[in-house]
């Protein structure tokens, strides 16, 4: 896997583009699943991925997938492949498909098939993951963006403002969010529904969740005791976060084969800086 930021005109819309390839015994699959991310579109090339959301979709035998904002796990399936991965923030969303966000969160989509994401096709007509082809690719997903893409209206800042909040570890409520992101509750909850896909009280929920499960896959050996977020009251209230992000208690999860995200998780965090989309801090405008 490669991990290209995204030039600095783009860098406040995107994670990261990233190109993967995945390669098992001929006839095998590998399962695996996605952990709570911002919205993303991936280009396959190869086999194409069997996906399930906790929303109860599901897409087979698409070269397009894509996947709103989530608070829940992405099971998949897939074979040999290669990708390339599209991150979107939330003001990419809100930028780029334009869609009320939490119309897609918890979704996965076929991306030909959904109207939302029709815009984006040209990329899935176009982007093959061919590693002799990496700059070239690369060079074209810059160019769509900067040039191609239409955009949905004028940038509203009050979106970079929330996310900054979300980032900070310190922020105690939703109250505190909205003063200090300058906003009414009832605007700040409506924004945030729009553009990140969740109601601020669990988008913060979901934020501390994510970065105690980031220090888990960075270092397995620290136990969970070791990677429990400071703003966790006990173990207890870190288990229910558990069951509800991720479906299961923490030692089920932690018995579980994680042959993709695992190395993901580690590769990302080791060229990237940061090991999960939802602890990505957007660069200014």
């Amino acid at each position: 896997m490669r991990f290209h930021a995204p030039p600095a005109d783009l860098a406040r819309f995107f994670t990261t583009f990233y190109r993967v390839e995945i390669v098992v015994p001929e006839g095998a699959r590998v399962a695996d699943a996605l952990q709570p991310e911002w919205a993303n579109l991936r280009f396959f090339a190869g086999d194409f991925p069997v996906s399930r959301s906790v929303a109860g979709d599901r897409v087979a035998g698409a070269d397009f997938v894509a996947t709103g904002p989530s608070s829940g796990p992405l099971d998949f399936t897939v074979g040999t492949t290669r990708l390339w991965g599209i991150g979107l923030l939330p003001l990419g969303w809100a930028t780029f498909v334009g869609e009320p966000a939490h119309r897609a969160a918890n979704r996965v989509f076929d991306g030909r098939q959904a109207p939302p994401f029709a815009a984006f096709v040209p990329l899935a007509d176009d982007l093959a993951a061919d590693p002799g082809r990496e700059a070239a690719e690369y060079a074209r997903l810059v160019q769509f963006f900067r040039h191609e893409a239409h955009r949905h209206g004028d940038e509203d800042p009050r979106i970079a403002a929330i996310h900054a909040m979300l980032l900070e570890e310190d922020v105690g409520d939703v109250a505190d969010m909205a003063e200090r992101a300058g906003l009414t509750t009832r605007t700040l909850e409506r924004l945030a529904r729009r553009a990140f896909g969740f109601p601020p009280k669990l988008l913060l929920r979901r934020q501390r969740f994510m970065r105690s499960l980031a220090n888990y896959m960075l270092d397995p050996q620290a136990g969970w005791s070791g990677s429990i977020d400071r703003g966790y009251y006990d173990q207890s209230h870190f288990v229910r976060d558990c069951h509800r992000f991720l479906g299961m208690a923490p030692s089920e999860y932690a018995a579980m084969g994680h042959p993709v995200m695992a190395s993901f998780v580690r590769e990302r965090h080791r060229l990237y800086g940061s090991a999960v989309q939802t602890l990505d801090r957007p660069s200014a405008a």
